[in-house]
């Protein structure tokens, strides 16, 4: 099973089915994360869903994840523990321990009612204990219904009740007192308020008889309404700086987790739908929102992926510093001077690699050979790998030049690296010298590379500054992807698995195009694999 996607779809109730459909639809790789508890699971039916009216939870889930599976989506059976930040995107694991990769969140984990401490109201939830006039009022009609106050919309729930029955009693509980103009409205509608702590709700094989109160009385019901407080199900977007806030009717009416009209919230490429965001939203709603969700989330996409391909494109076009990814440039520029680099190792190698204890090094595009024959000259068995045969060819007979004891630690490859694996844990260092890629081709071989470093290894990472691209220093001109900062770096590296030694923007002398001396920039990692 894959585990890289487009979008991962967290919660599969209607908001969530609903996003990944239209992703779906738009051929986005999207999987859903769905631990199974829908909050309307205790009702009969769904109501007010246009078409759908009466339909059981269960049957409508079932009908959107045969949709979603339709348009080539993948639903898992499995509770989202933790989201967090990787690389460009988002890893979230399971209860289980999987992984899966995505680019983009949407987050529909619903909410919690959180239910008065009323003995026989959780155990009747959902059958003769609801909450909304509009989910559950017709099938209650002309009963005997009572409303358990427990906040201050006790008498907002009484109004929206009384056109539906003329037998009405408000439990007072602990609500707050009745204003002057509240007592007035239930005395014209005819509601009786009972005042005092309610004991419990009473109940004969499965079905609600009545309120029994604290002090004895006893007085029939054939359905009780509650208002919970509605708590969205957000600890898992903790980790990704969002938490939920009060709802504007106040504290005791719940809390969720802001975004705009598209979903779209303060953490950047995180989308959320149905209750998680609307406390108030019915299956109906939570559906319309994943809906937006789902295109607004395709939406962002398109732009990145457009972006990434006039970056792309661009880097492939003659401009600046002329970049090319194809072993026939390299070669044709190799073989255009006698010697195209300096001869030197780089500086910010030398200074980081110093103290290191000698091992097996990778030198990740080698080029004419400096950088693997200073590491040889202190002990180190050089790995080379560079995509131009001129280059390795050069680099060989330097190497050569320098004696058999060199020549003999060194070993050079011909290899691209935009698709080469040198496989995982094979390395005491792995140093990229200025491998500047478009992103899309960067991070995948930013991330085969890194795997090379053997646990206690160390992985360098030099790369020119993105303050130098104007600099009359021959940088490539109109090309901002190609110069990741430190922190851009350091995104990938898993905290659990490396250590950051060095990031950081490092100065050194240079000489401009014209031939005069100016200071350059170079960025800076340097990471240890933990063992």
């Amino acid at each position: 099973m894959t585990k890289q996607f487009d979008v991962a779809v967290i919660g599969g109730g209607a908001a969530g089915l609903s996003a990944a459909v239209a992703l779906g639809r738009s051929r986005r790789t999207v999987i859903v994360l769905d631990d199974g508890t829908p909050r309307n699971a205790p009702a009969d039916g769904v109501h007010n869903f246009l078409t759908r009216d009466g339909t059981p939870p269960a049957e409508l889930l079932a009908i959107g994840r045969g949709e979603v599976e339709a348009y080539g989506g993948l639903i898992v059976r499995a509770a989202a523990t933790q989201a967090r930040r990787s690389g460009s995107g988002f890893a979230v694991t399971t209860g289980d321990g999987e992984e899966f990769q995505a680019r983009r969140l949407v987050v529909a984990t619903g909410l919690t009612d959180e239910l008065p401490d009323v003995p026989g109201v959780r155990e009747l939830w959902g059958s003769d204990v609801v909450h909304c006039a509009y989910c559950h009022g017709w099938e209650h009609a002309g009963q005997a219904i009572g409303v358990l106050g427990s906040g201050p919309l006790a008498v907002h729930q009484v109004l929206l009740f009384r056109q539906l029955t003329d037998d009405l009693v408000l439990f007072q509980h602990t609500a707050p007192p009745l204003t002057a103009e509240q007592a007035e409205q239930l005395a014209a509608l005819g509601v009786r308020v009972v005042t005092g702590p309610v004991e419990r709700l009473e109940r004969s094989d499965g079905r609600l008889t009545g309120v029994r109160m604290r002090d004895g009385l006893f007085i029939a019901r054939a359905a009780v309404v509650v208002g919970p407080r509605m708590a969205a199900r957000s600890r898992l977007l903790s980790g990704l700086g969002l938490e939920p806030v009060p709802h504007p009717l106040g504290a005791a009416a719940g809390e969720f987790i802001e975004s705009d009209q598209t979903g779209r919230t303060a953490a950047a490429g995180v989308w959320v739908a149905g209750n998680v965001t609307d406390i108030q939203a019915q299956v109906i709603t939570a559906a319309a929102q994943g809906l937006a969700a789902g295109a607004a989330v395709n939406a962002d996409l398109v732009e990145e992926d457009t972006q990434r391909a006039v970056d792309a494109a661009r880097a492939h076009v003659p401009a600046g510093g002329e970049i090319r990814y194809t072993q026939e440039f390299w070669d044709e520029r190799y073989r255009s001077a006698d010697r195209l680099w300096s001869g030197q190792p780089n500086p910010q190698l030398v200074a980081q690699a110093a103290g290191l204890t000698p091992g097996d090094a990778l030198d990740a595009g080698s080029g004419e050979g400096a950088d693997a024959i200073w590491l040889a000259r202190q002990g180190w068995t050089v790995t080379a790998a560079d995509l131009s045969e001129v280059a390795l060819g050069r680099a060989a007979r330097h190497a050569a030049a320098d004696g058999d004891e060199i020549a003999q630690r060194i070993t050079w490859l011909h290899e691209d690296l935009l698709s080469w694996d040198p496989g995982p844990d094979r390395f005491d260092l792995v140093s990229l010298q200025f491998l500047h890629l478009p992103p899309d081709l960067f991070e995948p071989a930013y991330r085969r590379l890194a795997a090379a470093v053997r646990p206690g290894g160390t992985l360098l990472v030099v790369m020119h500054h993105a303050d130098d691209v104007h600099a009359n220093v021959g940088r490539p001109s109109g090309h901002p992807g190609l110069f990741p900062s430190a922190k851009e770096l350091t995104v990938p590296l898993d905290p659990g698995r490396w250590e950051i030694v060095v990031s950081a923007a490092v100065g050194r002398p240079a000489t401009d195009l014209d031939g005069q001396p100016t200071t350059v920039k170079d960025t800076v990692v340097r990471a240890r694999r933990r063992a």
